[in-house]
């Protein structure tokens, strides 16, 4: 695709700001701007602020005109989504608009309808934000598992992702190399792979890191060796049932972007038919809510186990309640219900031996998440003006990490933290 022709440059584009200090005159220039036959009813204008994520800030406008509906207000809402301080280290702008230009297109996510100079504006989904509780909910994690393994079985990543870079990328001017990897570096990490992805997606954050002092210095390359270690021990995983490798993975499936959306009881159980090939076993007992996922900035190419038990770290939420992660028994029905959508999507049926290879697979990948998200946090501790602690989230989600690593690297080794021995005892639970 020619830069001409990329979603991002044909996005439309407002010269316009959206600044924090001055949160309602510039949402309502930047509304405006998008809907000027909004302007002679601005005083029926109203902006809700959603406070469910710690990156960004989302706003709902709505135009409550006379005469209309809450259903008809929502239904014509907006979405303004500004970006946090200093998060393009962490996020490709550009690779995110593909992304949700390419879910659009398969109907799985909302309208894009304009990108401003820190954000986007994009159509409101109308339905109700999870909270962690409710993922953990049957019905709310069956259709979960439903959508996730329909974006795993349809999604193409060649839209984000290249697997042989032209040598004139390689050698671009442009690259940091103090900051981010090169591309032939991300294709030294994972030869042969569509880059980037998860893993490269690592490899660029800790080199984003500081190394001003020795110690930061020190840790930063011991986070690179561990980043190598897993690429050697996880990077070969195999795709579902011996299909691509690499999927196109949300990457960022915790409670706040997952959404409830209103439906009769006959559309998810109409829903549920529609995903039931396969095996006719362990038949559920509770319908699947129609759910949808939104925000797509960290959407890359990954192995699905890395996705799934990324959501699965997600069902303790930002206070990391240990004591909520899915046990084998429920891990198990999840898959079950993912591989029957993805199979159903690829026009096919599964087999038994698929759900235990990916039952293990994603087991393998439980420790992954918690260093993903660690080194992130190292950033965010660094750039964010959002009052949250970063520097503490960070050092819990890589005990995750370690604590993981202990249990690999020494069988049955005792992990001595009190937290960290409750989330993998509870994980090893049957029931």
């Amino acid at each position: 695709m020619s830069k001409a022709q990329s979603p991002y440059d044909s996005l439309r584009h407002i010269a316009l700001y959206y600044d924090n200090a001055d949160s309602k005159d510039s949402a309502l220039n930047l509304i405006l701007t998008l809907r000027p036959g909004w302007r002679e009813t601005q005083d029926t204008i109203e902006f809700e602020r959603f406070t469910d994520g710690i990156t960004n800030t989302l706003l709902k406008a709505v135009n409550k005109r006379p005469g209309l509906s809450k259903t008809e207000v929502d239904d014509d809402a907006i979405l303004l989504r500004a970006y946090g301080k200093g998060t393009d280290v962490l996020i490709d702008r550009e690779k995110e608009t593909r992304s949700h230009s390419l879910l659009a297109r398969h109907n799985l996510a909302p309208s894009l309808y304009a990108r401003f100079d820190n954000g986007l504006l994009y159509k409101y989904i109308q339905g109700s934000v999870c909270t962690p509780a409710d993922l953990r909910r049957p019905e709310v994690w069956r259709g979960v598992a439903q959508r996730l393994g329909e974006w795993h079985a349809t999604l193409p990543i060649s839209s984000i992702s290249s697997t042989y870079p032209a040598p004139a990328q390689l050698t671009s001017p442009n690259n940091n190399h103090n900051k981010r990897a090169s591309l032939a570096a991300m294709a030294a990490l994972t030869p042969g792979k569509p880059i980037p992805n998860i893993w490269t997606t690592m490899q660029n954050w800790i080199l984003a890191l500081p190394t001003s002092t020795t110690a930061q210095s020190d840790r930063r390359d011991q986070l690179m060796q561990e980043l190598e270690s897993l690429t050697q021990m996880l990077g070969d995983t195999p795709g579902v049932g011996g299909s691509n490798a690499f999927v196109f993975a949300h990457c960022d499936l915790l409670s706040g972007n997952v959404i409830i959306e209103p439906s009769p009881s006959s559309a998810a159980a109409s829903r549920r038919s529609s995903t039931s090939s396969g095996s006719a076993s362990d038949e559920p007992e509770t319908a699947a809510a129609c759910v949808s996922f939104i925000d797509y900035e960290y959407a890359t190419p990954a192995p699905a186990s890395f996705d799934i038990a990324n959501h699965f770290a997600e069902w303790g939420g930002f206070d990391c309640d240990y004591s909520a992660m899915p046990t084998r028994t429920t891990r198990r029905a999840f898959l079950r219900e993912y591989l029957r959508s993805f199979s159903a999507h690829q026009n096919r049926s599964y087999k038994e031996s698929e759900l235990e290879e990916l039952f293990e697979q994603v087991d393998r990948f439980r420790g992954v998440p918690g260093f993903y998200w660690g080194i992130w946090a190292l950033i965010q501790a660094r750039i964010s003006l959002i009052d949250f602690d970063y520097a503490s989230y960070a050092e819990i989600r890589l005990g995750e990490y370690f604590a993981w690593k202990k249990t690999v690297d020494g069988g049955k080794e005792v992990v001595h933290d009190e937290n960290m021995g409750l989330r993998e005892k509870v994980w090893a639970q049957e029931e």
